[in-house]
This record gives C-alpha cells, structure tokens and sequence, in this order.
C-alpha cells in the first residue's frame, strides 16, 4: 500500500511575505531569514520574489523539514539544522528582514509516529527534534505531581491540572509509565470534569507538554531578541503565533522596543529610543479560516528595526 504524503497548507502565505518583503522593491536583494523552515511554503514564495542578489537563511530543528528542504535547488537558499534561537548567531544588522511562523505544521500533527496529536495513536514523544533531548513519555515516567501540574497550568492554562497531574503518577504507580497518545488522552479524559464546546479535554494537556518539551516560549523570547541584533534598520519582524501564550510574547516585545523608555533616576537624561515601530496586526480572512479551520486562531505581528542600536 502507498503512503499518501501529508499535506500542510501555510497560513497567512501572501501576508506574510508581502509584510517582510514590503518597501525593499520589485526585486529585493540581501539577506532574509525564515526562522522556521515548516515543509517550506513561506521560503519557496519568499525565493519567488526575491531578485538574484537576494539570499535566504532558513532554520528547522525538525529533521523531516530538513529533508524537505533538500528538495530546494535555488543556490539562494541554505539551512540550518537548528532552532530559531540561533538566529543569534548571524551577524550583527546582516538580514534585511526575520520571519517566524509559529505554528506546528500539519505533517507533523497528522503524522501519528511524532506523538503530537490526540486523535491517533502513537509514541509519546513530541519532540521537534527527534535526533536529541527526551521524549515526553520519558519526562512523564519521571517528573512529580506538582512539576507535571505546574507545566500543565502554565504552558495549557489548563484549570484541571493538578487532577490530571496526579492522575498521571497514579497510573504510572500502578501500571507502569504512559508510552502512547491515546494512554494519555484516555487519562485526560477521565481527568477533566468539563469540556469546552467543541474541545477534546486532552487539547489544552497536549499544548503544555508540546510547548514545554520543546522550550518553545523560551527559544522565541531568545529569537525575538536575537532579531534586534540581526536586522538591519528599517528591516522587517514579522511574526505568526496561535495561541494566546505566544502572541504575548510577541506582543509585549514589540510594545516594549516600540516606545521611548526614560531612566526615573536621571531624570534630565535622554530617554532610550525605541529600536521598533510597530506596524500591523492580521488575522486570516473568513475565507481562509474556511479553506483552513487550522488558520482560525492565527494573529500575524508585523514590526520595523529603526536605526537605533544602542
């Protein structure tokens, strides 16, 4: 039998990359940066529109989205098996423009052997990279009540987690560690005591032990930093989150580089100036979000380096 390749469908495809490219002409040159790969929707149309003098840096820590970047034979293009946190490492005021989709692409979600998905069956794994650090079955075989409650409350704004927590140590005590999706969802399940319409009561459960498994806020609030370093002035941020906890991140890094700040204790100095304006907020068209009910909860941040640099 042959397998049917997952599909991804990118959200906010032609908003994102008119954002980035905006202002640099008909066909841009220097730098830019796609700060996840994903299967390579932004990246191939980002190429599309840029001119020969263009150059584009992509970064994915997932090795399935390095294989499908291999496919890409544009002497334009490079990347790097890392996460987005390594944007650090370009040179200073090298990319004329950042971008970061946030979003798990929907290989990765439908694909039952990454363990990212309640609705089938597999290894609890999770990880975005699967060549290094523990799976979250491993974590969960280990970690105690209060550390798996915390992680869940925080990273799943999850209000049942301290029975879902204990439930899960309980189980591991009397039948040994959880290994699949499904183990965990069942659990979850009989955990929660109300659903929010529409809602599987494991979804929130999946979220925290995803995002915290993969350092995911700590690696964007280090690559929202290290994007003030890299870009050039009047170089473009523009950023795609999908859920609340993401999104205030970006949020709050744009708003706080977005406006003078003034030193209380030297009150006759010059404020600092701000090193960001801040340029747009978009959500996915209806239209879109039927085509692609996993755009739904999209919110794209679009933001400009200015000159300073202190």
């Amino acid at each position: 039998m042959t397998s049917i390749p997952l599909q991804h469908t990118t959200v906010l495809l032609d908003e994102a990359v008119d954002a980035l490219l905006g202002g640099a002409g008909p066909e841009p040159a220097g730098t830019w940066v796609d700060g996840t790969f994903g299967r390579g929707g932004h990246s191939r149309r980002i190429l599309l529109r840029l001119g020969p003098g263009g150059r584009l840096v992509a970064f994915d820590k997932d090795p399935e989205a390095i294989a499908e970047a291999t496919r890409i034979t544009d002497a334009r293009f490079s990347i790097r098996h890392e996460g987005f946190r390594h944007l650090a490492d370009l040179p200073p005021a090298s990319a004329a423009g950042v971008l970061m989709d946030l979003g798990v692409s929907s290989p990765q979600i439908d694909s039952p052997g990454r363990g990212f998905s309640f609705r089938f069956d597999g290894p609890l794994d999770m990880r975005m990279d699967t060549t290094r650090g523990e799976s979250v079955a491993d974590w969960l075989a280990t970690a105690e009540v209060g550390q798996i409650a915390e992680v869940i409350r925080d990273y799943g704004e999850e209000r049942f987690a301290g029975p879902i927590a204990k439930a899960i140590v309980a189980r591991r005590e009397e039948r040994g560690p959880l290994a699949t999706t499904a183990e965990l969802a069942d659990l979850v399940a009989g955990a929660v005591k109300t659903r929010e319409p529409g809602q599987n009561p494991a979804t929130r459960t999946f979220q925290a032990l995803r995002i915290f498994i993969n350092a995911e806020l700590e690696e964007l609030q280090q690559a929202l930093e290290a994007s003030l370093s890299v870009l050039q002035p009047g170089g473009r941020l523009v950023v795609i989150s999908f859920h609340s906890l993401e999104d205030r991140i970006v949020k709050q890094f744009i708003a706080k580089h977005s406006k003078e700040v003034y030193d209380r204790r030297a009150p006759f100095a010059l404020p600092q100036a701000m090193k960001l304006v801040a340029l747009d907020r978009i959500k996915p068209s209806a239209a879109e979000v039927e085509a692609n009910p996993r755009a739904r909860s999209a919110i794209m941040r679009v933001a400009e380096r200015t000159g300073v640099t202190a």
